[in-house]
């Protein structure tokens, strides 16, 4: 979901920095990227770790929340560019998909209501339906059983290196989507294919069998 259906991330960056200014830290914006596709439990163990012993999740959460919102009172939420023409190649090509998400159920409702498209997917698999977060391949094979397609005839799309490492893992034919530079040479290893954006992702789709499995 963020970073890749939705223009997200940027909304989280500038609520984050804003509520570790309040506490007296600084969250530079490498750092930041490199919190992309992490579980909770493990974008807490880096913020403490960055920020040093005395840092309180509780505290930093109520804030980033407050001025989350406020931004996106202000700003909205946008999809990514090439989101809604990709999914009506999908939808034209009567290929089940879903949404599945490292997000928790209620952020992931939240963020598609701000962005105006909360009956897009039928089908939402979020943290809360599976025993492990991603890396772990638990979301994408959840994913598999409910579209009620072999994992290895499922097409990933993900923009963080967490979710590629998951999707891998799970067997799935990945794409990647980096949400932000740099290029990580062992996510690449992983990859079926590397797309600079979802527009490029739906010329490659519309080729004739693009993947070796025929997808």
């Amino acid at each position: 979901m963020d970073g890749l259906v939705l223009e997200t991330e940027s909304t989280y960056r500038i609520a984050w920095q804003a509520a570790a200014k309040s506490m007296g830290h600084s969250l530079s914006d490498n750092f930041l990227l490199s919190l992309s596709g992490l579980n909770y439990q493990e974008v807490v163990q880096n913020l403490t770790a960055e920020c040093g012993a005395d840092f309180k999740p509780q505290t930093f959460n109520h804030a980033a929340n407050c001025f989350w919102r406020d931004y996106v009172a202000v700003h909205g939420i946008k999809t990514r560019p090439g989101f809604t023409e990709l999914l009506e190649f999908i939808i034209a090509q009567r290929k089940p998909f879903c949404l599945a998400t490292n997000s928790r159920a209620v952020n992931v409702e939240e963020c598609l209501d701000l962005a105006g498209i909360k009956t897009v997917f039928s089908t939402i698999i979020t943290r809360d339906d599976v025993a492990n977060g991603k890396p772990a391949p638990d979301i994408f094979l959840k994913a598999a059983q409910l579209l009620q397609v072999p994992i290895n005839k499922c097409l990933v799309l993900e923009d963080s290196p967490t979710g590629i490492a998951a999707a891998a893992k799970a067997g799935a034919i990945t794409v990647w989507v980096p949400s932000a530079p740099p290029v990580d040479p062992q996510t690449l290893a992983l990859c079926d294919l590397v797309m600079p954006d979802l527009v490029e992702t739906l010329a490659t789709l519309r080729l004739e069998k693009p993947f070796k499995n025929g997808f």
